[in-house]
């Protein structure tokens, strides 16, 4: 889907490519009945981060922006420049829901959910109440009170960390039943198939999948959950693996060894010890004494002056 953006600056509408689930295959007529870009926290990080809400269904879907240098999109009868690809994902709102409930748990009461979900930096927010079956998610999360028919809620650490448990394990099953290698030790686990590299070890599995949930929750409880989980601590010794979100940077990367030693061999003692033909060989034991080189007969004559005695 290639959609238009106003830039208001008058170079005319800007287009954007998007990758969008099936169940958005219309996206295109739904953008005037409910399908809206909205800017909302991002749980893990506490910044703003771009959304596509659906208000009929309510649904809600993360935007990831992948980018190339020196890459343009042919739209119809233009080019887009920039070659910017987004793609749209499913997420569960309960991780943005679980930010604000973590922040207001600080004041330690319980508080009508239309207190808890507010945002003067993001007033999206607010899209988030209107999510069907929005009680039976916070049961996950919260510890919940009923006064005079109305409801608060208070956030449950207990109740937190059974439910990103069960996230890990929904995870860790989506990787096994995918046979996505996720092991370590496996550096070059893409140049083999699934069957020849069977080395991930449970433990490989829990650890993968918790740096994927924890891109979605603060850091302060991903470190809650790996200890819930029993995961081991990361030896002092060993790097620490890289995030699965590899930022594209516009830098060369730096090569890890001296690979210009491999540029500096004498040309000439390579030739030595390449293999000899068997006419060269049989050349080399010629005797050449007496004999004039080649390069004689083609230098410049001198010539000789003859003088009187």
């Amino acid at each position: 889907m290639a959609g238009r953006v106003d830039c208001g600056d008058g170079a005319g509408a800007r287009q954007h490519v998007f990758l969008l689930p099936e169940c958005l295959k219309d996206a295109s007529k739904k953008m005037k009945s409910g399908l809206m870009f909205v800017k909302l926290v991002n749980p893990c990080l506490g910044e703003g981060a771009l959304y596509l809400f659906n208000m009929c269904p309510q649904q809600l879907f993360e935007i990831k922006v992948f980018k190339e240098k020196h890459h343009s999109w042919f739209i119809n009868q233009s080019v887009q420049s920039g070659g910017l690809l987004h793609l749209a994902t499913p997420m569960d709102p309960l991780f943005l829901l679980l930010y604000y409930l973590k922040k207001a748990d600080k004041e330690g009461k319980f508080q009508p959910l239309d207190q808890v979900v507010v945002d003067d930096m993001f007033p999206d927010c607010i899209l988030l109440l209107k999510l069907p079956e929005l009680e039976k998610l916070l049961q996950h999360v919260t510890e919940e009170k009923e006064i005079d028919k109305k409801k608060y809620y208070k956030y449950s650490k207990e109740k937190t960390l059974k439910w990103l448990e069960k996230k890990v394990n929904q995870t860790m099953a989506a990787l096994k039943t995918n046979h996505i290698n996720v092991g370590a030790r496996v550096q070059s686990s893409a140049f083999f198939s699934s069957h020849q590299v069977s080395s991930d070890k449970e433990e490989d599995y829990i650890c993968y999948a918790h740096g994927l949930i924890s891109d979605y929750i603060p850091k302060e409880l991903s470190d809650d959950l790996a200890k819930h989980l029993k995961l081991p601590e990361p030896s002092a010794s060993m790097p620490n693996p890289p995030s699965k979100k590899v930022k594209l940077s516009d830098e060369p990367v730096e090569a890890k060894e001296d690979y210009t030693k491999f540029n500096t061999k004498d040309l000439k003692t390579e030739k030595k010890n390449s293999k000899m033909t068997a006419a060269q060989k049989a050349l080399a034991k010629v005797d050449k004494s007496g004999m004039k080189s080649i390069d004689s007969f083609f230098g410049v004559k001198t010539k000789k002056i003859v003088g009187k005695i």
